[in-house]
């Protein structure tokens, strides 16, 4: 079968036709990898904002640390000192 001539009217319609389904199943096609995309970047950032909690709570928890270790040292100085005392 031939391809009619795109002077005619009705060949240039079919050809605009078929153009048309060709641009809208690209676009339905970046449609869903943006889609995909949007999805993917909402996942990271829920991912991070967990982190971030997660990282705020080992913070808090890691500070009475440093203070149990000098409470301990200020007892061990305390009680070197009062057994040079008691001597």
């Amino acid at each position: 079968m031939s391809e009619p001539p795109l002077s005619d009217p009705a060949a240039v319609a079919l050809e605009l036709e078929r153009l048309r389904g060709t641009v809208e199943a690209g676009f339905a096609r970046i449609d869903g990898a943006l889609a995909l995309l949007v999805q993917r970047s909402d996942q990271t950032d829920r991912r991070l904002a967990d982190h971030e909690s997660r990282l705020g709570t080992l913070e808090r928890a890691r500070w009475p640390l440093a203070s149990v270790g000098a409470l301990a040292a200020v007892a061990t100085v305390t009680a070197a000192v009062w057994e040079l005392t008691a001597r």
